[in-house]
């Protein structure tokens, strides 16, 4: 079920009561539609001015976002949905870092009731042997607040199953596709949906130190130049659960 307000909020609406009463006797509901918003950005995905976009279609033209990964300076942990960090928090200090790149939607004319599995599909590319990739959904407010509803991460080593360790090549680009990702949310009219992504979310997950070994006995680490890549040719795209209104 969706979530719902806490006993010292003021009863909603009529219209809003409605959104707490989506149920069904299926995970995910019966009458939910995979919606997929495509990555886009002319090259400032990345600070606080940047200019990454969640679109209903491809651009014509093919581009990439270039940002560096240095597991020395990895991004800290805001919430999360697991363990002792199981909390939503305001993620505008994380999305002020050069290598957190965000896509964001326009804003949300009519509410959106997202419930179910979420899957991200990126094309990505790295100067390093191995390397990771961390999304995040996020819920935007009108005021800029952005609260974090799930995450996934995926180490590119493992892009042909956990029982082979497949090494990148520099200049080739690879499909990766993030499935362990899972929200209720309605998204109130005036919000934005946003993707972030970058390659570190320590200490939720171990930081991949880009040698191709096997970290853990590592003490060295590499500095990785990290792209993601979107258009006609590189469909980066976030598929999102929408139950219809």
């Amino acid at each position: 079920m969706i979530r719902r307000p806490p006993r010292s909020t003021p009863k909603p609406s009529s219209a809003a009561s409605d959104v707490y009463k989506r149920q069904g006797d299926q995970w995910p509901l019966k009458r939910t539609e995979f919606r997929s918003y495509y990555l886009n950005s002319s090259g400032q995905a990345g600070a606080r001015l940047a200019d990454g976009v969640l679109i209903e279609a491809p651009e014509d033209e093919d581009g990439a976002y270039e940002f560096v990964y240095d597991p020395g300076f990895p991004v800290p942990t805001r919430g999360g949905g697991c363990c002792d960090i199981a909390m939503a928090i305001n993620q505008q200090d994380i999305e002020a870092r050069a290598d957190v790149l965000t896509y964001t939607s326009p804003v949300l004319e009519e509410g959106l009731t997202v419930a179910g599995p979420i899957e991200v599909v990126l094309h990505v590319s790295s100067s390093a042997r191995d390397t990771d990739f961390i999304v995040k959904l996020v819920d935007v407010y009108p005021d800029g607040k952005a609260i974090n509803l799930s995450d996934d991460g995926f180490r590119v080593r493992y892009r042909e199953g956990f029982d082979k360790k497949v090494l990148m090549q520099q200049g080739e680009v690879y499909e990766i596709t993030l499935t362990n990702m899972v929200t209720a949310n309605y998204f109130r009219p005036g919000h934005r949906i946003r993707l972030q992504v970058t390659s570190s979310n320590f200490p939720a997950y171990e930081r991949n130190l880009n040698t191709g070994g096997n970290n853990f006995d590592e003490s060295e680490w590499i500095v990785a130049e990290n792209a993601l890549h979107h258009g006609i040719a590189y469909p980066s795209r976030l598929v999102l659960p929408v139950i219809p209104e």
